[in-house]
């Protein structure tokens, strides 16, 4: 391997395992305001102080024409697709332990396999409904429904899975026209927005130290994106993607050092199941998008 792909492959993985950090970091964060403040609050704050780092970032590439765009439409859904997914996420993490919620958040792919369907007219084969299968399976052992244990709240990770899934689909279809800066910008503006209209109804002065963390929390997430994309950007999605999952490892230790939260074996058994559909539905979109650029299909 030359020495300029490898050293783009480090930093990818670099930048991915860094993202997945500091986007953990975000959530625990989250979790720990939700004890007292408003979610519609805690949204707010994420999505208004996220906005300084992307905007310094688009004067540093291009200035702030790449947030040109023409459609409108296409972003505000994906705006509201994506507070669908923190909303969920942040709710769930009231009841949750951190590892939990963020496993059952990793259902995502499965969804959006499901939605490209519909979405963008793409084939789903046989082996990657398997997969998908599969997938809800591992939900299911996780969430165990009908069981004494089973709990309705474990149900919002899995709600924040489709929205973040939407908003993935949605990106695709917009990265057609619009620029990286743009997608990003005006998908935080929304989220900024819509939760400030709810912040005459539900609100609790933070003291100084609470300000400083909710402050942290929308930086601290915006430079996850920022990291991510610099992953993508720098190696190729199966190289990259299974990072990703290291969320979990980071989201079992903060858990256990903050809250003395530690999964059980059947929390263990569900997010491998839904781990492992993950990583097999990208190896086949992989396999799939190679056989295409030969001139092939494929399922």
């Amino acid at each position: 391997m030359p020495s300029g792909n490898r050293d783009n492959l480090l930093l990818g993985i670099a930048a991915m395992l860094l993202g997945m950090l500091l986007m953990t970091m975000m959530d625990a964060t989250a979790k720990w305001l939700g004890e007292g403040y408003p979610i519609s609050q805690i949204v707010f704050f994420r999505n208004l102080f996220a906005l300084p780092p992307i905007l310094v970032v688009t004067w540093a590439s291009g200035g702030l024409s790449s947030l040109r765009t023409r459609q409108w439409k296409l972003h505000l859904l994906r705006g509201f697709a994506i507070l669908l997914a923190i909303y969920t996420f942040f709710w769930g993490l009231r009841f949750l332990p951190l590892a939990d919620a963020i496993a059952l958040a990793f259902l995502a792919p499965l969804f959006v396999s499901l939605l490209s369907i519909p979405l963008l007219g793409e084939k789903v084969g046989p082996r990657r409904w398997a997969a998908v299968g599969v997938g809800f399976v591992g939900m299911l052992v996780m969430l165990r429904p009908g069981a004494e244990v089973f709990r309705w709240e474990a149900l919002l990770p899995t709600a924040t899975a489709f929205g973040y899934a939407l908003a993935m689909i949605l990106t695709r279809r917009l990265s057609r026209e619009d620029s990286n800066a743009s997608i990003i910008f005006w998908g935080t503006l929304v989220g900024c927005l819509f939760s400030a209209a709810f912040l005459p109804f539900a609100w609790r002065t933070p003291p100084l130290i609470d300000f400083a963390l909710l402050a942290m929390m929308g930086m601290v997430g915006s430079v996850s994106m920022y990291c991510m994309t610099v992953a993508y950007r720098s190696a190729p999605a199966a190289v990259i993607a299974p990072f990703e999952y290291t969320a979990l490892l980071w989201g079992l230790l903060i858990g256990w050092l903050v809250w003395s939260e530690l999964p059980d074996a059947w929390v263990w058994t569900g997010a491998a199941v839904i781990v492992g559909s993950g990583i097999y539905i990208l190896h086949r979109e992989q396999r799939i998008a190679r056989k295409g650029r030969a001139g092939t299909s494929g399922g």
